[in-house]
């Protein structure tokens, strides 16, 4: 017999109320990715054959062309619950499966591990498979009902329930599996009439149930990997269990992180075995970290790379474009952006490096600023090149475009405007005089 196959919904059409914020709930940014991205990605590891998501007006246009491509997008107009949500996804996914997923879509900590095992429990004649589990402190969660044989009667949402039923323990996580085209005449039947005034996917089960087909509950430990967000403080919870799972998997690949508590790395970002993670360091976007580099403390790098061996902080920030060779250093205080710095090469401390190609092996001293905006030439952003074996000294600034040659010298406190050859010293400053007699002169005034 042929596999069953499969369709996923994603339900993210909710009001996100409680967050107080303008950004739908669904859209606040997590390790670098969103919270609905998280559970996209769980699901899609599925390998569905159909895979909607199911959002508000409100989180649509933000949503558009920022999906993976095997993601169909369904709007609901109204917050009308989660039967009138499911319901729009007929005419999408009729005929091309045999089996509906429908999982919620602001769980984040999702796995597919936990998906593989309910789809695994879901086998035929059930109509419906639902996954639950029991908590100490159900609060808004549905109440799973049986009746005395322990047969799955109904699930009750909170709001809904009587005293007697808001004190069973077993809850519904409000992930499903359903037998198609069942789920759709089921859909057809339902009504609003509840506290919410909403159409509830809860009751296809009461529905399905009553005329005496099967329905299971793929009963589990509790775990936080089921916990939804709806709150600014479980938005912080979830972030910080997924920070947890992030450093997790690069320390067991091979990677060093001395506090993991105050580390946080966006999940896309990719560090090589040995290198060194120090407290209070953040990682973000795309950056990369070689083997054996250190990186911290107190430093933050977002879309920037460190090569092998490698010298980032403490307090330095790489933004995006920045990219450090193999055993170079971007020292204490110094920032560096849309910029390569070469091998060996160190920025040790108190500069600002923008837009700029810096050669190998090169020194450049305390306070060193590229002046890389230049309003008179039309705002536009200019390049600095400094070439290899270059020293330069305290307090440079170099007013882009400009271009520092191979071997090259930079007396400490110039501003340098034009480009210096190979070889030479440069001397941009001043020439130093002194008065003598000045303090006596000025305290006779």
């Amino acid at each position: 017999m042929a596999e069953p196959r499969l369709a996923a919904v994603v339900m993210a059409g909710g009001l996100s109320t409680r967050m107080n914020s303008a950004i739908p709930k669904h859209l606040h940014p997590l390790l670098g990715r969103r919270l609905i991205d998280w559970v996209l990605a769980a699901v899609r590891t599925l390998e569905p054959v159909r895979h909607v998501l199911v959002t508000s007006p409100a989180a649509q246009s933000a949503l558009v062309g920022s999906l993976p491509d095997d993601i169909e997008l369904a709007v609901q107009p109204e917050a009308r619950g989660t039967g009138d949500a499911v319901a729009l996804t007929e005419g999408l996914l009729y005929g091309h499966a045999d089996q509906l997923l429908v999982v919620p879509g602001d769980v984040p900590l999702l796995t597919a591990e936990l998906l593989r095992g309910l789809l695994s429990a879901h086998r035929a004649p059930s109509a419906a498979t639902l996954l639950s589990f029991d908590h100490d402190d159900a609060g808004r969660y549905g109440r799973i009902v049986r009746d005395a044989g322990g047969r799955l009667e109904r699930i009750v949402e909170a709001v809904d329930a009587t005293d007697e039923q808001l004190a069973i323990r077993e809850v519904s996580s409000s992930i499903y599996v359903f037998a198609l085209p069942r789920l759709w005449a089921a859909l057809s039947s339902l009504g609003s009439a509840n506290a919410q005034g909403e159409v509830y996917l809860t009751d296809v089960i009461e529905l399905i149930a009553a005329e005496g087909e099967p329905v299971n509950a793929h009963r589990v430990p509790w775990t936080q990997f089921l916990e939804g967000v709806n709150t600014q403080v479980e938005l912080s919870a979830a972030a910080a269990a997924l920070r947890d799972r992030v450093n997790a998997a690069h320390m067991l690949a091979g990677v060093t992180i001395i506090d993991p508590a105050s580390t946080w790395i966006d999940a896309d970002v990719e560090i090589e075995p040995d290198a060194v993670i120090h407290p209070f360091t953040v990682l973000r976007g795309a950056s990369t970290v070689g083997a054996g580099a250190h990186v911290g403390p107190h430093a933050v790098m977002v879309d920037a790379s460190a090569g092998a061996g490698a010298h980032i902080g403490p307090f330095a920030y790489l933004r995006p474009g920045a990219q450090l060779a193999r055993d170079a250093k971007a020292g204490t205080f110094v920032e560096v952006k849309n910029s390569r710095i070469g091998r060996g090469t160190k920025v040790p401390h108190l500069s600002y490096i923008g837009d700029a190609e810096i050669g190998e092996e090169t020194n450049i001293g305390a306070g060193a600023i590229t002046a890389n905006y230049r309003p008179e030439l039309g705002g536009t952003k200019e390049r600095t090149t400094i070439g290899d074996n270059v020293h330069t000294g305290s307090h440079n600034v170099f007013v882009a475009p400009v271009e520092i040659g191979d071997g090259a010298w930079v007396a400490a406190g110039s501003t340098v405007t034009e480009d210096v050859p190979p070889g030479s010293l440069a001397i941009a400053r001043s020439r130093q005089i002194n008065q003598e007699g000045y303090r006596e002169r000025e305290q006779r005034k």
